[in-house]
């Protein structure tokens, strides 16, 4: 039984990981960090809650710690537990900056400690969807691949932290590591980032929406986000030599969790029929239309692989290796936006 302590108590923990911990065998969520409020102990009364890192960290049992608080303090607290000698999970944006990312991999790496990224959105359904058509080959040669993660909220939240002028906000960090790296774990490294960053709704301090493309051989892959998409947009479009397919409406697993749904039943990440996705192929010299099923997510996969790993029975999935070319493309992207041209990735 691996022991696990839990680093902030906000959406993204008690959302995304708390629970999903509680749900994967060989993992116990010992204890929770959460400096204000009595809400982890309320909802984990059996988890033991503390108010300081300091704290969670004189807890001899716990052995991995999940960095789940804002943007901008993930880098100190990260430094912090790995030269503690204890594994960690840093919730996504690994950092603010590649600079900072890539210190905490060399100190991974002196220490010995595992450190991971949580890119938990490898294991959407429609991604792992996406992934069979293409290892399949079923659209013949690729030449379009765009993903989208589009929402409608066009009133800004006074005090966001997201929101506001500083290190670590903006839509930029928030959903462009999940569509970058979801790209990366298809194609690779690209080889240069061009980007269009916006500030879109009335009094937005941070962007709000991007376009990120990002330069592969004979192949044009688009990234974008917006909070102002009032219509429904796909989530995923790919184009290919023998057909295409379109994928409209997120992964249900993030609704079930807020709705306080937990993984434990045989339908979990399972999407009804009428939200899959189209296929339009070529057969015998016609394009045939089918609906794909989409293959069940499952976040549990990621700390799955976690345990599995720091028992030593298997590779880490999300490595720092590509959570740093993550880091890379976010930075090209500013860069390119800002300097209203495309960036070559460094040699």
């Amino acid at each position: 039984m691996i022991d696990v302590g839990l680093v902030g108590f906000g959406f993204s923990g008690r959302t995304f990981h708390a629970p999903i911990i509680r749900s994967v065998a060989g993992l116990r969520l010992a204890a929770i960090v959460q400096r204000h409020g009595y809400d982890a102990a309320e909802v984990y009364s059996d988890v033991r809650v503390v108010r300081s890192t300091e704290e969670m960290l004189a807890i001899d049992s716990v052995r991995l710690i999940v960095i789940a608080t804002t943007n901008a303090t993930h880098f100190e607290l990260a430094k912090q537990c790995l030269l503690s000698r204890r594994d960690v999970v840093v919730d996504k944006p690994f950092t603010t900056t590649y600079a900072e990312a890539a210190e905490l991999a060399q100190i991974a790496e002196r220490e010995r400690r595992l450190l991971s990224v949580y890119h938990n959105r490898r294991w959407d359904g429609d991604f792992l969807t996406v992934q069979q058509l293409l290892r399949k080959g079923t659209l013949g040669r690729l030449v379009l691949f765009e993903s989208h993660f589009d929402r409608f909220r066009p009133q800004l939240r006074p005090g966001a932290w997201r929101e506001r002028a500083e290190p670590g906000s903006g839509i930029l960090l928030d959903l462009g590591p999940h569509l970058i790296d979801q790209a990366m774990v298809l194609f690779g490294r690209p080889r240069g980032v061009g980007a269009d960053l916006r500030l879109e709704r009335d009094g937005a301090m941070s962007e709000d929406a991007f376009d990120v493309a990002l330069d592969y051989p004979n192949l044009h892959v688009v990234l974008r986000a917006t909070v102002l998409a009032s219509a429904p947009t796909p989530r995923f479009v790919m184009h290919g030599t023998q057909g295409g397919y379109v994928k409209f409406g997120l992964d249900p697993q993030e609704d079930a969790l807020k709705r306080g749904e937990v993984p434990t039943n045989r339908r979990w990440g399972q999407e009804p029929q009428e939200k899959w996705g189209t296929l339009r192929v070529l057969e015998n010299g016609s394009l045939v239309e089918r609906a794909v099923p989409t293959l069940a997510g499952d976040y549990r996969r990621y700390y799955e692989n976690i345990r599995d790993a720091l028992l030593g029975q298997t590779e880490l999935a999300v490595t720092t290796e590509l959570s740093l070319a993550v880091m890379r493309a976010l930075e090209l992207a500013r860069e390119s936006s800002r300097t209203r041209c495309a960036i070559p990735w460094p040699s």
